[in-house]
């Protein structure tokens, strides 16, 4: 065990559980919206770094680095598509829903704001979203919950699902105590922590391969290994790469606990230079986890497990407690993604199901526990399913729970924000459709056709919507009178 890097990990989980406390005294009497949305007072630096680490978990520096390394740049296509994504997302969503989620009845959930969007009484499309997101979410903080088990394993010799249930139980606690503040605070210090450690490592294993001293052997690589076409020719497996990396892009306009940032901005102005903020963060993370990939395959010689690519480089660079402050980004990764897709789970079921089906009369301080026992739930959940030897890769979680929330509410957002003759049974119709088509496509046709089944998911969503919107009664005056009080007028 090496004691310089375990007291950089200690030092870190003591800053993220003291501003967990810090929130939990300061939001305690705040309510509902306080603990599920921050008031709605996020500035612009704190809204787009939360966007940004809680959507790039672990895979940014334990996935994406090993594919390049091992595949070449043609797996590049996947942060192409994520920074087209994250734009497009920043650009079209951000500053429509939060303006439409004030609109609608001062919404703080995705599912409420989809209700409320239509002026429903009905609930279903809050009980099927919340389904969903437990779900989905149980899977995606498991990759995260594994991320960090590897990493203690690998870094300081600790069983791997020891260390599992220690890094839940610290995201669990300062969830638990802070809600929405904590979470997005944590996120900003762990955004920060994350570019450092993506900017230095690379840019420190260049300036030693170009010293006089290295004598490394050359590398061995395939053909086409720095070509975008991950065959070296246009056939379809390459084709199919570039779109299924694309493809990821859709991602960002369904994905609750990166949209709800938006919701959460103080202001129209602050959305404006978040989405430069924000952008810009994800531009420099991809690029610099290419470069580790990329610069690792140089750098580095006899690693068997590429998803250790970062981790190898850095402790072969850096001395001991700066090793572990880096490695930390790991930590950071892994835990900015996890609080945030507990939050918004717990949120939906304590705002979506139990008070309008279980408890109606439910006050501010009974939903705030509530949705704390849900945070438990589904932490619970993810340890499991992470602690299963076989519930799939890092990689293959998040890419999985990331098709789901992108085909089914993707589509749904962008037509709820830009069409009006949009309704609420087109709403639940694509929802439904979208989540159904990618989990058909993952199981039957994903292998066949190496197409990411985002891609048919969103589609057949989209699809699913329009049509039953356009086979449904037109929406009422009432509806449109909002639409034309949040900006969405005909054009």
């Amino acid at each position: 065990m090496n004691i310089p890097e375990l007291l950089a990990f200690i030092l870190y989980f003591v800053l993220v559980l003291a501003i967990g406390v810090f929130f939990f005294f300061r939001t305690r009497s705040g309510g509902e919206k306080a603990y599920f949305l921050g008031n709605r007072q996020l500035g612009p630096w704190v809204s787009a770094l939360s966007a940004g680490a809680s959507d790039m978990s672990s895979w940014v520096l334990m996935g994406l680095p090993a594919s390049i390394l091992a595949s070449g740049l043609g797996q590049a296509w996947i942060a192409v598509g994520l920074a087209v994504g994250t734009a497009l997302s920043w650009i079209l969503v951000a500053g429509r829903l939060r303006r439409f989620s004030v609109a609608a009845r001062d919404s703080i959930t995705v599912p409420q704001f989809l209700t409320n969007r239509f002026l429903s009484s009905s609930k279903m499309l809050q009980v099927v979203s919340a389904a969903v997101f437990l779900v989905v979410y149980s899977i995606y903080a498991a990759s995260s919950i594994k991320a960090c088990g590897t990493l203690f394993n690998q870094v300081l010799g600790l069983d791997p699902k020891i260390a599992m249930f220690g890094a839940a139980g610290i995201i669990f606690v300062y969830t638990f105590l802070g809600g929405f503040s904590a979470v997005c605070w944590t996120d900003f210090v762990q955004g920060m922590l994350m570019l450092a450690a993506l900017l230095i490592t690379p840019i420190a294993a260049l300036f030693i391969i170009n010293a006089p001293s290295w004598t490394a052997a050359e590398p061995e690589v395939t053909q086409g290994y720095w070509s975008l076409l991950v065959t070296g020719k246009l056939d379809w497996t390459s084709a199919a790469t570039i779109l299924s990396g694309l493809g990821w892009g859709l991602g960002y306009f369904g994905m609750p606990h990166i949209i709800i940032r938006y919701m959460a901005v103080k202001s129209d102005a602050d959305v404006k230079r978040s989405r430069v903020i924000g952008v810009s963060w994800t531009v420099l993370i991809l690029g610099a986890a290419v470069a580790v990939g990329l610069i690792g395959k140089v750098f580095l010689t006899g690693v068997e497990d590429t998803s250790l690519v970062f981790i190898e480089m850095v402790r072969r660079i850096f001395p001991g407690f700066l090793a572990g402050i880096l490695l930390s980004a790991i930590l950071a990764a892994a835990m900015s993604t996890a609080d945030s897709q507990l939050l918004t789970a717990a949120s939906a079921f304590a705002s979506d199901v139990y008070r309008p089906l279980i408890r109606k009369k439910a006050g501010d301080k009974e939903m705030s526990w509530v949705s704390r026992g849900v945070v438990l739930l589904i932490t619970a959940a993810a340890v499991i399913i992470a602690a299963d030897p076989n519930s799939g890769t890092i990689m293959s979680l998040v890419e999985n729970a990331w098709g789901f929330f992108g085909a089914a509410f993707g589509p749904v957002i962008l037509l709820s924000l830009f069409w009006r003759r949009f309704t609420y049974k087109g709403a639940v119709a694509g929802i439904v459709g979208g989540f159904a088509a990618d989990l058909l496509w993952m199981i039957f046709l994903k292998g066949p056709t190496q197409l990411y089944e985002i891609i048919p998911g969103f589609a057949v969503g989209l699809l699913a919507a329009v049509i039953v919107s356009l086979a449904d009664k037109k929406p009422g005056q009432d509806v449109l009178a909002l639409c034309d009080k949040a900006g969405l007028t005909e054009k």
